[in-house]
């Protein structure tokens, strides 16, 4: 099984990045932890802070991998395009968040790519990658 990981802005800075909302482990140092865990799981990383790079991998992969875990970051809230793209494509896609999107802005209440994707998983820290990747494993059986 194949499935690759895409994170969107300042995914790059987790560690760094409001600890108190994101944690202290960058998510390098997550996804060591996360193959050992899956080690039968061909598991990919792609992060960039451009849209349109996210766009381009998500066509590139959305064809010939069994899932997508996606977090758009603060793009998830305003991309028509990355919307379009997961609907353009046949691999299924899991959004995630690391926080809880609901008990943070208001702005961040709406999804512009939930509607677009097979389930949506949000605050449970770094380990909502290990439950989106545990849904596209159930599904497939």
């Amino acid at each position: 099984m194949r499935i690759q990981i895409i994170n969107g802005p300042n995914i790059n800075l987790l560690g760094k990045r409001e600890p108190s909302i994101y944690g202290a482990v960058s998510f390098e140092d997550y996804l060591v932890t996360l193959k050992a865990q899956y080690p039968d799981v061909q598991i990919e990383y792609y992060q960039s802070n451009i849209e349109g790079e996210l766009i381009n991998k998500i066509h590139e992969i959305g064809f010939s991998y069994d899932g997508i875990v996606l977090n758009a970051g603060a793009y998830t809230h305003t991309s028509i395009a990355l919307q379009d793209a997961i609907r353009a494509v046949t691999t299924p896609v899991i959004e995630v968040h690391i926080s809880n999107v609901h008990t943070r802005e208001e702005f961040r209440h709406k999804s512009m790519i939930s509607c677009a994707c097979k389930g949506v998983i949000c605050g449970f820290g770094l380990d909502s990658y290990r439950l989106a990747l545990e849904a596209l494993l159930y599904t497939k059986k």
